[in-house]
C-alpha cells in the first residue's frame, strides 16, 4: 500500500531531529534504502522521493537527533547488513549504551561511530556465530532466540528502543517507558517513537521482544525487567567522554 501520507507526517517532525533521515521499504518486487545526513524537511531528494507513491509491505523510517556520533552519513539510521547466510538485515536504534563490554571491540570495526552501529555489528556477529554452529541458514525461530539473548544483555542500564527487520519478520523492543508505540488499523501496523496522528495508539508491551509478520503478532520474547530510567550524572559523563575533553 501506498505509505507516502504516513512518511510525510513522520519526516514533519525533523526540526527536532536534524541530524540525518533514512528510510528503508520492501515492496513485492523491489527494496528501497536511502539516507542523508541533512535535516529531513530540507532534503530536495527525499521531498522528490515523496512526490510519487511509495508502495511498501514493510518499511522502517528514521529521523536523528545525535547524541553519541557525529553529523555524517555512516551515522544515519537505519543501518544495512548481511549474515553468512546472505540474509539482508535492517536495524534502527532510538537510545544511548552507556554499559556494554561486548561492544567495545566494535569501536575499532565500524565505520561510523555511533553506538547504534556497534548494537548492529555486535547482533551481525551473534547471529553470524549462530550460523557457523547449525552450519546453515537460521529458521525464524533461531533467529527470534539470537535477538532475545542480544536484548536481554544489552538492556540494563541502557535505553534500547529497537526496530530490526530480516526480510521476513519484524523485531520490536523498548525498555523505556512511553516511548514506543504502536496502531492497528485494518491495513496497517504502524510504530512511532510518538504518536503521529488521531487513532487508537498504545503504548507496545514494554520490556520484551517482539516480532511481528505481516502486521501479526509472531512472538514475544523474555519480560527481562529491565527498565531504563534516565540518570543525568550518566548522560553528562558519556557526553564528555566522546566530547574528546
Amino acid at each position: 500500500m501506498n505509505i507516502v501520507r504516513e512518511l510525510e507526517e513522520f519526516y514533519s517532525h525533523a526540526p527536532g531531529n536534524p541530524d540525518g533521515w533514512g528510510l528503508f521499504c520492501k515492496t513485492d518486487s523491489s527494496l528501497l534504502f536511502d539516507k542523508e545526513n541533512i535535516r529531513a524537511d530540507r532534503s530536495s531528494h527525499l521531498k522528490s522521493l515523496l512526490s510519487g507513491n511509495i508502495e511498501a509491505k514493510a518499511a522502517i523510517a528514521h529521523i536523528r537527533l545525535a547524541t553519541i556520533g557525529y553529523d555524517k552519513m555512516e551515522n544515519t539510521h537505519p543501518f544495512k547488513g548481511y549474515d553468512l547466510s546472505a540474509n539482508e538485515w535492517i536495524f534502527a536504534h532510538n537510545g544511548t549504551i552507556f554499559e556494554s563490554e561486548a561492544l567495545t571491540k566494535y569501536t575499532y570495526e565500524q565505520d561510523g561511530d555511533t553506538d547504534s552501529e556497534r548494537i548492529f555489528l555486535y547482533m551481525l556477529d551473534c547471529l553470524n556465530k549462530a550460523v557457523r554452529k547449525k552450519q546453515g541458514a537460521l529458521t525464524s525461530d533461531e533467529r527470534f532466540e539470537v535477538l532475545d539473548r542480544i536484548v536481554c544483555s544489552l538492556s540494563p542500564e541502557n535505553k534500547l528502543n529497537l526496530l530490526i527487520f530480516d526480510g521476513e519478520m519484524l523485531y520490536v523492543h523498548t525498555n523505556f517507558k512511553a516511548s514506543l508505540f504502536m496502531m492497528q488499523t485494518d491495513l496497517q501496523l504502524l510504530f512511532s517513537t510518538k504518536p503521529l496522528s488521531s487513532g487508537n495508539w498504545k503504548e507496545i508491551p514494554f520490556t520484551q521482544l517482539l516480532s511481528f509478520k505481516e502486521g501479526q503478532l509472531i512472538r514475544k520474547g523474555t519480560r527481562h525487567g529491565n527498565e531504563y530510567i534516565p540518570d543525568q550524572c550518566s548522560i553528562n559523563a558519556l557526553y564528555l567522554a566522546y566530547s574528546g575533553l
